[in-house]
């Protein structure tokens, strides 16, 4: 605690607001964040760009013949898209207060709106997530979901004992009251009454986070029996189809299969043992779609389809069918109704999405203050100029970061 005739300092305020910031997050706290201090040396600005690395696949062998395999790194660009910030006056009263009131009157506020503007930034992925359970429009209740969603990680050979699900105020009160008697005892029940904590049941870490994202459905006229695609697939990441009505469309985040599990079904493929999962594979739209005046419609999906064509497993396969190619005439499957608007909770591994900060550079002419933890992947910057006219200290907290969507089969959406 400060004595009554010390002013706080910059360094003071910015040290305290991390740590704040860092609790107040909810869905951010639980995803893979990266730190590049890199951009520290030279000048991070929006729009910078860092590349996150991949694990690496290998197939392995079953012989005692040496069979070395390429290590094969693969990365995924993320922009640093937004300067999130809050900016804040004191007067010189304020700044003789002690840091602990300090914090609770002016920090942990503005930190507060940062994260959560950050954790709403994050729950927007959930567009590049195309595994997808629930039923749009109803809200989850039961733990039938759950479990459908934990099935959809395990077929993707996700990792056990680091799962979470966010959920919305409706799911959370859709599934706490289903899930009381489930929940572990003692410390797991005292932390439901902590922020945003329920507690673990049914292999997950459950969580509420009032910014779930909200996904509307995009909207078509056509009977989706008539619509079918029109040209064999055997790789890539379009797919054109016919039998629309014209105008209409999907949306950047819907999700679709093609083919049913007994007519030319593409299925998913476990990408540990590369057998069939036995359930279609789901893909999600990358782009506003449209159709025609002829009906026709072409596709952008992820994952990008690749078969294993050669006989050999190959390690980043994504999909499997009797022909090898998703086949003319295969049914197309929307998930859910036409417009129809369903909130996006999540389940995920915390691999699924990254978050990534860097060390904003230093300003001249104005006192600046960093506070950066390399282990918790969060840096932030204060800057803080005196106004003479009015006896104050002007302020403005920000942080440079940037999302993105590492390992996709990591999550799964559970819609509501």
């Amino acid at each position: 605690m400060t004595s009554s005739n010390t002013l706080l300092t910059i360094g003071m305020i910015t040290n305290e607001a991390l740590p704040v910031l860092v609790n107040e997050l909810t869905f951010t706290r639980r995803v893979n964040r990266q730190y590049d201090k890199q951009f520290g040396i030279t000048g991070a600005k929006i729009g910078d760009t860092l590349n996150i690395r991949k694990p690496v696949r290998y197939i392995g062998r079953r012989t005692p013949t040496l069979n070395v395999q390429g290590s094969t790194e693969s990365s995924v660009a993320l922009t640093l898209s937004t300067q999130y910030g809050v900016d804040m006056s004191f007067t010189s009263a304020d700044l003789k207060l002690s840091i602990d009131e300090f914090s609770s009157r002016f920090i942990k506020p503005a930190v507060s709106q940062m994260a959560n503007m950050i954790d709403f930034d994050g729950l927007q992925q959930y567009k590049y997530i195309y595994n997808t359970v629930g039923t749009p429009g109803v809200v989850p209740a039961t733990a039938d979901v759950v479990l459908a969603a934990g099935v959809k990680l395990d077929n993707e050979a996700a990792p056990m004992g680091d799962r979470s699900i966010a959920l919305n105020p409706a799911a959370q009160a859709g599934l706490v009251s289903t899930f009381t008697t489930l929940f572990n005892p003692s410390k797991e029940i005292s932390d439901q009454y902590l922020k945003g904590s329920m507690g673990t049941a049914l292999g997950f870490e459950f969580y509420m986070d009032q910014n779930i994202a909200v996904h509307t459905i995009g909207t078509y006229a056509a009977t989706l029996s008539g619509v079918t695609v029109t040209n064999a697939v055997t790789s890539g990441s379009s797919v054109l189809t016919g039998g629309w009505t014209a105008g209409d469309y999907l949306n950047i985040g819907d999700v679709v299969t093609f083919g049913t599990t007994t007519s030319k079904g593409v299925f998913a493929i476990n990408p540990q043992n590369y057998q069939s999962t036995g359930q279609l594979r789901q893909f999600v739209v990358t782009s506003l779609c449209t159709a025609d005046v002829s009906g026709n419609m072409t596709i952008q999906v992820s994952p990008a389809i690749t078969f294993n064509t050669t006989g050999t497993p190959n390690p980043f396969a994504t999909v499997t069918s009797s022909s090898n190619t998703i086949e003319a005439g295969a049914v197309i499957g929307v998930f859910g109704t036409s417009a129809k608007v369903t909130p996006q909770n999540l389940a995920f591994c915390p691999d699924a999405f990254t978050f990534a900060t860097v060390m904003l550079p230093d300003m001249p002419g104005v006192d600046n203050s960093r506070a950066t933890d390399e282990q918790l992947g969060m840096s932030i910057r204060l800057i803080s100029a005196y106004d003479v006219v009015n006896d104050r200290r002007i302020s403005r907290l920000d942080l440079l970061g940037g999302w993105a969507t590492l390992r996709p089969e990591l999550a799964c959406r559970i819609a509501g």
